[in-house]
């Protein structure tokens, strides 16, 4: 699976911004899907996840209640919809798909393929 993500860019603290992130070679349904974030110097973040099985969603504590992750009806596309957005949210983005158990659905070593990233930043 190949996944190319988009639609980081430069917004102001409290705007929102959609990711988006398109599986090629073969459909999402077999996979879990999340997204990750990494700020300069810093490790890598989870940030949101929906496992194989569907339904349930797990976010990382600081994006709880206002980043919302989904995938489209085809299974080729997840999104990452982020609403009021904070300066601390800027970040490199990563989107990912694998087949995580439930103990590793918020860790980087539950996934097996990832996308090339895309900035999102957020300043006046």
């Amino acid at each position: 699976v190949q996944l190319q993500a988009s639609g980081g860019g430069l917004v102001q603290p409290g705007g929102s911004l959609r990711l988006s992130c398109a599986a090629s070679g073969r459909t999402l349904s077999n996979y879990g899907i999340a997204w990750f974030r990494q700020a300069a110097g810093k490790d890598r973040e989870f940030v949101g996840a929906i496992r194989r099985s569907g339904g349930i969603a797990y976010y990382g504590d600081s994006v709880k209640g206002r980043f919302t992750i989904s995938r489209d009806n085809a299974k080729t596309t997840i999104y990452l919809q982020m609403n009021s957005l904070k300066p601390e949210d800027t970040a490199v983005y990563y989107c990912a798909a694998g087949t995580p158990i439930l103990s590793s659905v918020r860790e980087e070593r539950g996934y097996h393929y990832w996308g090339q990233g895309t900035q999102v930043t957020v300043s006046t």
